[in-house]
């Protein structure tokens, strides 16, 4: 078998540029806090969100618009959009809710404005 010399240098300069290269592939970052850490503080500000949850019955719905739940007190709640109407497995509801089925509103307070959050039927 003949060896020529230009297959040997081929050889040893992929050799050579795998050793060069291969550290780099597996090179880790080094840590020069020496494993001591830093904490700073921050401030949050914000505005806190009561949320509020009633039950009763339904009165009357028009899917995506307008629930009428019945209790001491009568409450009618505007939805706007799809998906705040959902079963107990968080499925959302597209069809008409009997009246009588029993309902949870989860809403929150901002003021005096309450916003639904979603309407959960029993």
């Amino acid at each position: 078998m003949l060896i020529k010399k230009g297959d040997i240098m081929k050889k040893i300069i992929v050799t050579l540029a795998c050793l060069l290269v291969t550290p780099l592939a597996f090179a880790q970052p080094s840590s020069t806090q020496n494993g001591q850490t830093t904490a700073e503080r921050i401030t949050v500000t914000g505005t806190i969100i009561k949320t509020t949850t009633e039950e009763g019955l339904a009165a009357t719905y028009q899917p995506f618009k307008t629930l009428v739940v019945s209790k001491d007190t009568p409450g009618r709640y505007v939805l706007d959009g799809p998906g705040h109407v959902v079963n107990k497995n968080g499925d959302a509801i597209r069809s008409a809710i009997k009246a009588g089925t029993r309902v949870r509103v989860h809403y929150a307070n901002m003021g005096g404005l309450r916003t639904v959050d979603r309407v959960v039927v029993d």
